[in-house]
């Protein structure tokens, strides 16, 4: 089972992120900027900035774990992930692909030098 303190690890580990506050909850930004992630303080569960295709075929891969926001956000790739039904890999993955839809280009090189989590 993964917890908040991993996702604030794995999440700090990518190139340039940071934490800030986002509406009382944690957010994970690249650069100070884009949001690439948030985490849910009531529930088990964190967001992530996914391209919608991904989104479908990751939420159909992982039924339970993995789903669109409802709404207008999720139209957009807001994707919610259950945390404590995944394990880090997954974790892991979903960090990585929402940092490289939102990291500037000058950066998304650097995601390859990232050793592993």
């Amino acid at each position: 089972m993964i917890g908040r303190d991993d996702i604030r690890r794995l999440a700090l580990a990518l190139p340039e992120a940071d934490e800030a506050d986002h509406h009382g909850i944690p957010s994970f930004r690249v650069a100070g900027e884009k949001i690439f992630c948030t985490v849910h303080l009531e529930q088990p569960r964190l967001m992530v900035k996914l391209e919608p295709e991904d989104q479908r075929n990751l939420a159909d891969a992982h039924p339970g774990v993995v789903e669109p926001v409802p709404g207008y956000w999720g139209r957009k790739g807001s994707t919610f992930v259950w945390f404590e039904r995944a394990d880090e890999a997954l974790v892991a993955t979903l960090l990585g692909m929402a940092w490289g839809n939102v990291a500037p280009a000058r950066l998304r090189a650097k995601l390859s030098e990232t050793p592993s989590r």
